[in-house]
């Protein structure tokens, strides 16, 4: 993700005042906080309330999801604006609500203090926001799946794949593994994973405490960010066949991180498609993934080029879509 927009403010000479951050897992349940903002365009407005719940998901906004949940007051306007303790240190960023009518109805959502924190020292040091990259794709551990690994309780995020070569791989993670905790803090589900490990800067190490075949182990974990290999080479596809109109590009663990689909993806990804084009009218759409033409592997954005060139009279494609594979045939 790259930070878009920056607001350089030049004081003149003047110190200007500045809010400190509260490191926002101590913060607790029942906290008493204030929400500053500008709700409806009707001014600076501070409203009142206490921390509702910690660490919430499935808000429906994109990117990490940890949210501190709180009853203050939060209306459009809001967004952007500040959630602070009452001795004035900030431990959010009012981002969402959860309303049928659009206005507070005491479920509002603000963006921890600890992954502001570490935006900002990525802003400062260049602008781009590079997190630290596990190398594991995660899966939710429910009641069900607790019993047939043996665990005494759900919770915790089991890993699903490992990169070869990557962090949680060079740290001695293995598929089957239940990750319980970052640090020493707990984590219950793979966003508590995602989050612990993009609140760290890149650079050191972290702690990771799982259990393997009901036994307790640590790992140490490099904080690196994904791996732009192979390099994106983007292409703008043209000519009388159904991609026709698609830029596409090979598929990295960096660009899938970027795109926010599944990193173990291999081959090529669409980046765009034209409207009115051939692609848009098969149906393709951006972040589909480029599995197979007529039974032949699409490896890299050359071996597609050269692909595409060749006459044929059905085009059998297999694409990958979330996580649905979709095959298609179309006429030459």
């Amino acid at each position: 993700m790259c930070i878009r927009d920056r607001l350089r403010i030049d004081p003149k000479g003047e110190k200007l005042p500045v809010l400190a951050f509260k490191d926002s897992d101590t913060v607790e349940v029942g906290d008493l906080v204030l929400a500053v903002g500008n709700p409806f365009g009707v001014g600076q407005t501070v409203t009142s309330g206490i921390v509702s719940a910690l660490a919430r998901t499935q808000v429906g906004v994109s990117d990490y999801q940890f949210f501190i949940q709180t009853d203050a007051a939060i209306n459009p306007g809001n967004s952007g604006g500040a959630l602070v303790t009452l001795d004035g240190k900030l431990i959010g960023i009012n981002t969402a609500i959860f309303s049928r009518s659009g206005g507070s109805v005491g479920i509002g959502f603000a963006i921890p203090a600890n992954m502001v924190r570490a935006v900002v020292d990525s802003a400062v040091d260049g602008g781009q926001v590079e997190r630290p990259w596990l190398g594991a794709s995660l899966q939710v551990v429910t009641s069900e799946l607790a019993e047939t690994l043996g665990l005494d309780r759900p919770g915790g995020a089991l890993v699903q794949n490992v990169y070869s070569g990557g962090p949680a791989d060079r740290g001695g993670l293995s598929v089957g593994d239940v990750i319980r905790g970052i640090d020493g803090r707990e984590v219950v589900d793979p966003q508590g994973v995602q989050y612990r490990m993009a609140t760290r800067g890149l650079g050191g190490t972290i702690a990771v405490e799982f259990t393997r075949d009901g036994s307790i182990g640590k790992a140490k974990v490099a904080l690196q960010s994904a791996p732009e290999d192979p390099p994106r080479n983007i292409l703008e596809l043209r000519g009388q066949h159904p991609f026709d109109g698609s830029t596409v590009g090979n598929l990295s663990p960096a660009f899938a991180e970027e795109l926010r689909i599944d990193a173990f993806s291999l081959g090529v990804v669409v980046v765009r498609i034209l409207r009115g084009s051939s692609a848009h009218r098969v149906g393709l759409r951006p972040r589909d993934v480029i599995l197979e033409i007529s039974g032949e592997k699409v490896e890299s954005v050359a071996q597609l080029r050269a692909m595409v060139g060749e006459s044929r009279r059905v085009w059998e494609m297999k694409i990958k879509r979330g996580n649905e594979v979709i095959t298609a045939s179309v006429r030459g």
